[in-house]
């Protein structure tokens, strides 16, 4: 369940990103699949850190929810903004 939350959080992060950040907006859909991803992976690099959304399995409680949204969010902006950077890099 953590998953596709960082997933839902990540989509939301990357279109965020997207829109705030002119210079690395992929589309909607470009945002949308890197926020994704990166939110997954955002999510479990916070649980390696020492989060433990990944040991709640037994029962979300609201500490796994807000790390899950956390690191979804966060990894989906990070990983869009990087993305789109370096696609308009690689453009020039």
């Amino acid at each position: 369940m953590e998953l596709i939350i960082q997933i839902i959080a990540g989509l939301v992060g990357g279109n965020l990103a997207g829109m705030g950040l002119k210079n690395a907006n992929l589309g909607t859909a470009g945002n949308s699949a890197v926020g994704a991803a990166g939110g997954a992976l955002g999510g479990i690099l916070m649980g390696m850190l020492g989060g433990d959304a990944g040991a709640a399995a037994a029962g979300l409680d609201l500490n796994a929810i807000i790390q899950s949204v956390a690191g979804g969010g966060v990894g989906g902006a990070v990983l869009t903004a990087i993305v789109g950077l370096l696609k308009k890099t690689l453009a020039k």
